[in-house]
Parts: C-alpha cells; sequence; structure tokens
C-alpha cells in the first residue's frame, strides 16, 4: 500500500514538471492536517460549464475526497500524542492472534489427555477379557475337591482314609424312621386324602385396590381351543360390576402383567367363587343363585341354571364375608358348588353339577358352619375347608367324604402369609391349590395320601 501510494504521488509530481497546466500544491488545512491537492487545466474547455461544476465535477470531487482520507489514514504520521490510528488496530490483531493461540494449545492439552485415558481404558478392558477367557478354561477345582459332579461309584472306589471320603461321610444326615414311613405313604399319582400344604408360592402382586381379592386359575383339563392348560385367567371381583377376564398366554406372561386378550363377560360376577374347567368359566351372577357357564372359545353363554334353594348375596358366606355364598369348585370327580340353604340352617351342602348342563346331580349336607370357616376346596370328591383366613399359621380343619358321607376334624398346616387369603381352589393337573392372599396370587403345593379302599 505505501509503495502504490508513492508511485501515485511521482505519477502526479512529474505530469506537473512536464506540462505547466498541472501543478501539485501540499499546505495545511484549517485544523492543522497536511493536505495535498493537484491542479490540471482543460484545454477544451475554457471555462466550467454551470456554478455547481455538473455532474462529472462532482464525481471527481468525490474520488479526490475518497483517495485524500486514504492518504490522510496512511500518511497519517506520527503526532505528539504518539502512534497513529493504525497502530491501535495493529496491537488488537495480535492480542486476539496470541489468545487464538493459547486456546489452541489448550484444546491440543486436553486432546492428548483425552487419548491417554481411552488408551488406559482399552488396555483394561483387554485385561478383562483375558481374565475372563482364563476363567472359562479353568476346570473347577473347587467341586472337584469335594466330589461335586463325580459318578458315584467314582467315590465308592475312593479309600477310607482319603479325605474326599470323609468329608463326605460326615455330611450324611440321618432321616427319622417316621419320615420315611410318611415320605412312603405319600401318592403323587392318583387320589388320596390331604396329607400335608407347602409353602405359599407367590407369582403376582396385584397392582390397584380393585385386586384385593379375586379370582385367578388355569384350566386343568382345556378342551380342544385356542387356550391350553398354560393359559391363565384372572378375575379382580372388587366392585359393583364385575365383568372383565383376563387371559394370560403362560405363567410368565402373567407375573410381567402382559395379558393377550381381556374378555368382557355378559354377566356380571359375584365375589371369588369362580372356577375353570374343560373350556369354560363357572361363575355366579351378582345378587342372584344363578350360576352360569360361559364358554371361552366361542365367548359366549353356554348354560344358565339357578342352584335350588341356594343362599346368595350375603346370607351364608365363608367367615370373611365378600358374599361368598355360594362357591364352584373343580377336582377329578368333576363340578361342585359348596353352598348352605335354608334348610340346612346355614351348614354347608356339597353338590355335584353336570359340567354341560349345570343341573345338580347330587347332594351331601355336612355339619360344618359355612360361616365358621374361611374357606374350602375339593380334592377326589373329599370337601376341605380353612379354619382362618387372617392367622398366618392355621390349618385345613376339616374334611367330609362324599364317596362315604362321613365327615371328621383335622390339622393340616397352612399358612396365610399376606393375611387376607380371600379364595382357594384346587387344580388336580398341577396338583396345587391356587389362592388369592391380600393382593398377592400365590399357590400351594400339596401332598396326598395312598387311597384308601373305599376310594379305590
Amino acid at each position: 500500500m505505501w509503495l502504490q501510494v508513492a508511485l501515485c504521488l511521482s505519477c502526479l509530481v512529474l505530469s506537473s514538471q512536464s506540462q505547466d497546466r498541472a501543478s501539485l500544491r501540499r499546505s495545511n488545512d484549517h485544523i492543522g492536517c497536511c493536505q495535498y491537492t493537484f491542479t490540471v487545466d482543460n484545454p477544451a474547455e475554457a471555462s466550467c460549464p454551470g456554478a455547481s461544476g455538473g455532474p462529472d465535477m462532482e464525481g471527481v470531487k468525490s474520488r479526490l475526497t475518497l483517495l485524500e482520507a486514504l492518504v490522510s489514514r496512511l500518511l497519517g504520521g506520527k503526532g505528539a500524542g504518539g502512534e497513529g490510528p493504525g497502530a491501535g488496530g495493529d496491537k488488537t490483531i495480535q492480542e486476539a492472534y496470541s489468545q487464538a493461540m493459547r486456546d489452541k494449545s489448550q484444546l491440543q492439552g486436553d486432546k492428548e489427555q483425552l487419548n491417554r485415558q481411552v488408551q488406559g481404558l482399552q488396555r483394561r478392558v483387554d485385561e478383562l477379557s483375558a481374565e475372563a477367557e482364563t476363567l472359562r478354561q479353568r476346570p473347577c477345582h473347587k467341586h472337584q475337591a469335594t466330589g461335586a459332579g463325580l459318578p458315584l461309584h467314582k467315590l465308592n472306589q475312593r479309600p477310607a482314609s482319603d479325605s474326599l471320603y470323609q468329608e463326605m461321610k460326615a455330611e450324611v444326615t440321618e432321616v427319622p424312621a417316621s419320615r420315611l414311613i410318611q415320605d412312603a405313604g405319600q401318592n403323587h399319582t392318583g387320589c388320596g386324602e390331604l396329607v400335608s400344604v407347602g409353602e405359599p408360592v407367590l407369582h403376582r402382586k396385584a397392582d390397584s385396590i380393585t385386586g384385593k381379592y379375586g379370582v385367578w386359575l388355569q384350566d386343568p383339563e382345556p378342551m380342544a381351543s385356542p387356550y391350553g392348560n398354560k393359559t391363565v385367567w384372572r378375575i379382580d371381583t372388587v366392585g359393583t360390576d364385575v365383568r372383565q377376564l383376563f387371559a394370560y398366554e403362560d405363567m410368565e406372561q402373567f407375573a410381567k402383567g402382559f395379558p393377550m386378550k381381556v374378555m368382557v363377560l355378559p354377566e356380571p360376577v359375584e365375589s371369588t367363587g369362580a372356577t375353570l374347567y374343560r373350556g369354560s368359566l363357572y361363575y355366579q351372577r351378582r345378587r342372584s343363585r344363578t350360576l352360569l357357564r360361559y364358554d371361552l372359545a366361542y365367548e359366549s353363554l353356554a348354560a344358565r341354571l339357578d342352584l335350588p334353594h341356594a343362599g346368595f348375596h350375603g346370607q351364608h358366606p365363608y367367615s370373611w364375608g365378600g358374599y361368598t355364598d355360594i362357591d364352584l369348585a373343580v377336582d377329578e370327580q368333576g363340578l361342585w358348588a359348596i353352598y348352605s340353604t335354608s334348610k340346612a340352617k346355614g351348614a354347608i351342602v356339597v353338590s355335584q353339577l353336570d359340567s354341560e348342563s349345570l343341573e345338580v346331580k347330587r347332594s351331601w349336607e355336612t355339619n360344618i358352619r359355612k360361616n365358621t370357616v374361611a374357606n374350602s376346596f375339593m380334592i377326589c370328591g373329599r370337601l376341605y375347608t380353612v379354619a382362618s383366613y387372617t392367622a398366618p399359621d392355621t390349618t385345613v380343619n376339616h374334611v367330609f367324604d362324599t364317596a362315604t358321607g362321613q365327615g371328621r376334624g383335622m390339622a393340616v398346616p397352612f399358612k396365610n402369609h399376606y393375611r387376607y387369603n380371600s379364595m382357594v381352589d384346587y387344580n388336580h393337573a398341577q396338583r396345587k391349590l391356587y389362592a388369592w392372599d391380600n393382593f398377592h396370587m400365590i399357590t400351594y403345593n400339596v401332598s396326598l395320601g395312598r387311597p384308601s379302599r373305599s376310594s379305590q
């Protein structure tokens, strides 16, 4: 830029020397700034047309003004105050450049530190992978040392002095003869009298107040339909218009709470006495003694019948209430109704029903007061009652055998782990009791004794 200005000024000086009509003059203006001016005569015009000089003259003046401003900035020299205006701009640019370089150095340092951390983590991953591979290939010395997994004949071949043999010998536990006799008397395949009820096993907990009590079951003898013996069925029975029947593909989906279908029953359900058998849901219609059979495959009512003289809606419930006047049950011998009548004066009546038409085939009147027991279920044609629905350690306290028409007391331990057991039903295919205990859906394994002569 300095060279261009010098050349321009040299051209002006030469022009003024070669022609008398051009001149360059330097002088201070009215504020003391150095000002350069030059004059050129126009050989074609004796005078300027117009007082204002015209558009051409105005353009020349504008260009001269710009030129003077440029020269003033570039040649503006050093005044008494020190550096000219250009020096301050250069200083600002220099400081910005220095800051940018410092930021670049900082970022470069951060990048190198992150790279080192990534390399360290990668080395740790490689070490852990190597350790995992080593453990995978290493034999289980601990199990070998204790003899676990070895064939029985290998263990028997070891000498008596061997420490492994001594260790295993010390672990032998004596079993009382009475226990062996009890186990030998249990029946794991056919019918027999109830010997024991196992600990409750939790499968799901209801997540709303409507699930405080209800019904949940699996069909022990499913028909050829879309639903098999793995399908789980559930009804939450808290409410005034209970109609929803939830179907789950299996126990796993039931535990997760993912139903595969929700059916809306044509008539509302009363309490927790419903049951499942051969592809149908059997239940009591609300506020009536009417029994209904709902076909699960066709999703429609297949049968309807009033249970003769049966109490309903709080006339003869179990001790916990809940309008449990009619309790339907299923066992190896078919479909049953457990209820009472005004004639029986509150004593339990057991009736065997036709599973297609719901007609009563035969009835038995017991001497067990229905409102003194918490619940009941049928196994192999025998009625069993539970003493309490709230006591954590209660008993199965009565049995009535329909084969003989005789009943007696008993005391098989039974646990109400969650202190409000509102439903107990037997599934003979699973050999389990299904129960609903204060929002919790649970099962109990049961053990049966060998069949008696009367039931063979």
